[in-house]
């Protein structure tokens, strides 16, 4: 991640009131009330309480202002003015001042640390907890969590709808950000500015254990909240939704490198489907995630967080608590290891190559964030300055990604399954709950495409309108030419499409009714390696693993997508 030397490019921004610098603030538990663009009233929380109550409305926030937060619930008593972090020269030098990197870090896998690291971590991370003792000091380790939850637990409404940085193309750029200021701040407790997050390389079987240095009772980094089967080297579960799955520890890194080529190479050969769906200010949150958000770095929240229904030790019942739940997640410290090898996907999903690589609407790339840094200045950060982690200061310790060659190839079907047999999606949709394995038969748009037309329009087979209940575990999965008969714990099969999960953002007596996502898979390449490319209909079944009693699917259809 970032080194604590890297000189970050202050800007002055013209369009703040003066009555904003230098301001006062009046720190209330979980509000704040501060001034910002053309003297709009701000009114933030990271709603993490038991009432259910949700914030008033923000009103009149810049429309170039996608999104807009708040690094600290707190606050401090007296904020510098609010300026754009840039981690490289702007082309006007005379406003600025040329960026400098200093000992890069070069973040390592978490399994493959030193003792000296281990110490540093420990100790960075038990200063942090120490200035908990000030509720006004945004460099907390409890305030740096109430950035996550603040982002994702309805702190933030415009016109009556909620800002979130999940499930949609902010995902990546917020928690790349996120990770950014938190090493930061690190870094400067222990004043070593070479120190650097490790990463959870959880892609690679040697990684597919919850590091060991988190195991250890006592220590800063533990966190007593978690799964206890996360203990004692238990291989993790990259598609885990709340149940063990019955099967074989080598079954378990089979499924994981599996879920891992289908979500990076697979499901993800257009930028918005690796990176969500596109979300604009006025728009409903959480309009679609991208394939890695959804997994695996959903299932990795859920397997590590304490069994939900279960008790915790102050006799509340569990929503998940702490990574397996959005709101709490961020006070595991694991939290930011795992969220390491997510950010790292962003930079090794762009060098598989083909269509790969960022997006370029204005709209995401104006997106903006707000944190506080190591010295508790105020920073406003735009997505635009966070696309090259080298330009921020950071690359990491290169591991092997043997998901890049674990294409499935082996059938489980012979020929086609016989579509006739099956009810059409026409009939089988709206569905009103998925408490059990479904098949049916669809149409194509179009076969026997030419390579010149897939490389233009990608085959998208779509889920629309998918609602549940945002306070359960959700997981299903999605097979082609298959029957119900198939075998859904063994994933490294051709016919495998994808799954999709949600992860809790409620807690709680607090109920919450989503919006309908679309839940979208890529579907040129299964067409080719099963057979199907010259049929004009398939077949498609869904197969519920957790949360199926709460789900409702719309429709289902097959379209061709320009990347």
């Amino acid at each position: 991640m970032a080194s604590s030397t890297t000189t970050l490019l202050l800007y002055t921004n013209q369009t703040l009131s003066s009555s904003f610098i230098n301001s006062s603030l009046v720190a209330k538990p979980s509000q704040l009330f501060l001034q910002g663009r053309r003297n709009q009233s701000f009114k933030v929380s990271c709603n993490a309480n038991n009432s259910g109550e949700h914030d008033k409305n923000l009103e009149g926030v810049d429309r170039r202002n996608v999104l807009l937060g708040l690094g600290g619930l707190y606050g401090a008593a007296n904020l510098a003015p609010l300026a754009t972090a840039a981690p490289i020269p702007a082309p006007d030098l005379k406003s600025c001042s040329r960026a400098t990197i200093t000992n890069a870090p070069y973040p390592s896998p978490a399994h493959a640390v030193d003792e000296e690291y281990i110490a540093k971590y420990n100790l960075a991370t038990s200063r942090m907890r120490e200035l908990d003792k000030d509720p006004k000091d945004p460099r907390g380790f409890k305030q740096q969590a109430n950035v996550h939850c603040a982002y994702c637990n309805g702190a933030y409404k415009i016109d009556g709808k909620e800002l979130q940085v999940h499930e949609s193309w902010l995902f990546f750029p917020f928690h790349r950000w996120y990770l950014y200021f938190y090493e930061r701040i690190l870094g400067s407790l222990i004043d070593d500015p070479t120190f650097a997050l490790p990463y959870w390389n959880w892609d690679n079987p040697k990684g597919m254990r919850l590091p060991p240095m988190f195991d250890v009772p006592g220590s800063s980094i533990y966190d007593a909240r978690r799964n206890p089967h996360v203990r004692c080297g238990t291989i993790i579960d990259l598609g885990s939704y709340g149940n063990e799955t019955k099967t074989t520890e080598l079954q378990t890194m089979t499924n994981n490198l599996t879920h891992m080529y289908r979500q990076m190479i697979t499901n993800a050969p257009c930028p918005l489907l690796f990176f969500g769906k596109p979300y604009r200010l006025g728009t409903a949150p959480k309009p679609g995630a991208g394939t890695i958000e959804n997994i695996p770095h959903t299932p990795v929240h859920i397997w590590t967080g304490t069994v939900l229904g279960s008790k915790l030790e102050n006799g509340d019942t569990s929503f998940g608590e702490n990574m397996g739940n959005f709101y709490s997640a961020g006070l595991d410290p694991v939290f930011y290891c795992h969220h390491g090898n997510v950010d790292r996907m962003w930079n090794e999903w762009k060098q598989i190559g083909g269509k790969r690589r960022d997006l370029t609407d204005k709209d995401w790339l104006n997106s903006e964030f707000f944190f506080y840094d190591e010295n508790r200045n105020p920073w406003r950060v735009r997505v635009r300055d966070c696309l090259d982690s080298k330009k921020m200061g950071y690359d990491y310790a290169p591991m092997p990604t043997p998901w890049r060659n674990y294409k499935p190839k082996i059938k489980t079907t012979t020929g086609k399954v016989n579509t006739g047999s099956l009810p059409s999606a026409s009939k089988v949709f709206p569905l009103t709950k998925l408490d059990r394995a479904i098949s049916f038969s669809i149409n194509r748009p179009t076969s026997s495409r030419t390579q010149k037309e897939k490389n233009e329009q990608e085959e998208i087979l779509t889920f629309n309108c998918v609602k549940y209940d945002d306070r359960e575990y959700i997981r299903f999965d999605v097979f082609l030419n298959a029957d119900k008969t198939v075998n859904a714990n063994e994933l490294d099969k051709v016919e495998f499409s994808g799954s999709y999960t949600s992860l809790p953002h409620v807690h709680a007596n607090h109920n919450s009714s989503p919006e309908g996502i679309s839940f979208e898979l890529a579907i040129t390449e299964l067409l080719e390696d099963i057979g199907l490319e010259d049929e004009d209909t398939i077949a498609v079944t869904v197969v519920p693993k957790a949360g199926g009693e709460t789900i409702s699917i719309e429709g289902a259809e097959i379209k061709l997508v320009a990347c």
